[in-house]
């Protein structure tokens, strides 16, 4: 039986960018990955363009990047569940 482990999203990785990154960095990664993997273009991968768009979206907010330093890319699931 295989054991199938779940791991965060490394943000950081996907992108291509050190956790120390300005964003200034993070904005060059992105349109950099974003246009080579578009999904419009031959060298596209629409899941990985997701992917690279889901970071981009993170890591360029302070708040949703202090988060995800924090807590790894479940953060959102973090404190919370539905309200009743």
């Amino acid at each position: 039986m295989t054991t199938v482990h779940i791991m965060s999203k490394d943000y950081y990785k996907i992108l291509g960018v050190e956790k120390n990154a300005s964003t200034d960095d993070i904005k060059k990664a992105f349109k950099k990955a974003a246009l080579q993997y578009h999904p419009d273009r031959p060298t596209g991968d629409e899941k990985k363009f997701k992917e690279i768009n889901e970071a981009y979206q993170v890591l360029n907010d302070a708040e949703k990047r202090k988060k995800y330093d924090q807590f790894g890319s479940d953060f959102e699931q973090q404190g919370g569940g539905f309200g009743g």
